[in-house]
């Protein structure tokens, strides 16, 4: 029987940010491929709850189980310990994936000191850590998949996203650099930009009928993302259908760069 090139049989991979979210959903998926997970997270409790859950699933078959470490990808030496502790937990480490990210929503003018700081340590400080320490791991062993999180707005912005656009924006060029400095060593690097997904970062906008469906209105398929639809394609650039990319940004985004700014004439509609 021909091998199944979407699966992780066999395989450890590290998930930050597992805790809630599309990490979440990303841990879940890479489990249900057949893969061994460790469930990173800021919030140890909601780590191991996410680890817990899944172990439940794969107890009595023939699925892994998950284990749960806490980290702060702000901390450069912290980040490191962790994914060398995740290998060990795991008995090898095939993948590394980075979901976290925060936004402050705030026009140029108004943003403060602290707020930008924020911002740039845990987006691009962060990510650049987890980047960092798990290219240090996959090129020793000249093979792997690591995967960031950037974003549409990597491309496109709107009033009040300047730091976050700059940020994830950052990520791209960052995972760009990795895929060109370690393919050489076997490690393919990519990215993952999201359009508008339910999530705990954007509840703020959900609590809001008008600017939910007015997001919702900018995208092609007209709806929000599940978690779920952004961790099944980061599975499919960690598994080896994936083996010739590296250096992209896969946009899984409903369609919102193609018809971003569009505007319907009257009478052009359908």
């Amino acid at each position: 029987m021909m091998h199944d090139r979407f699966r992780l049989d066999g395989r450890g991979v590290a998930v930050v940010g597992a805790g809630s979210g599309i990490g979440e959903a990303v841990a879940r998926a890479c489990a249900r491929q057949g893969a061994s997970v460790a469930c990173l997270d800021l919030d140890g409790d909601a780590a191991a709850r996410v680890a817990g859950s899944i172990s439940e699933w794969a107890a009595g078959g023939a699925h892994p189980a998950a284990h749960p470490l806490a980290v702060d990808i702000v901390d450069g030496a912290a980040t490191r310990r962790a994914l060398d502790e995740a290998r060990q937990r795991l008995g090898r480490l095939d993948a590394v994936v980075c979901t976290p990210s925060i936004n402050v929503r705030k026009p140029i003018l108004s943003y403060m000191d602290e707020e930008l700081d924020r911002v740039v340590r845990v987006n691009v400080h962060g990510n650049f850590h987890v980047l960092q320490a798990a290219g240090r791991l996959l090129t020793a062993q000249r093979s792997g998949s690591i995967v960031l999180f950037s974003s549409i707005r990597s491309q496109v912005v709107e009033p009040g996203q300047a730091v976050y656009a700059a940020t994830k924006a950052a990520i791209v060029q960052m995972v760009r650099t990795a895929a060109a400095e370690f393919a050489p060593l076997g490690v393919r690097v990519n990215a993952v930009g999201p359009g508008v997904v339910e999530t705990p970062l954007t509840a703020p906008i959900k609590a809001n009928a008008e600017w939910y469906d007015a997001y919702a209105r900018k995208n092609a398929l007209q709806r929000w993302a599940t978690p779920d639809e952004m961790a099944w394609p980061t599975v499919f650039l960690l598994s080896d259908a994936a083996s010739y990319i590296t250096g992209t940004c896969l946009f899984v985004d409903g369609g919102w760069l193609a018809v971003d700014g569009r505007f319907v004439p009257p009478g052009m509609g359908s």
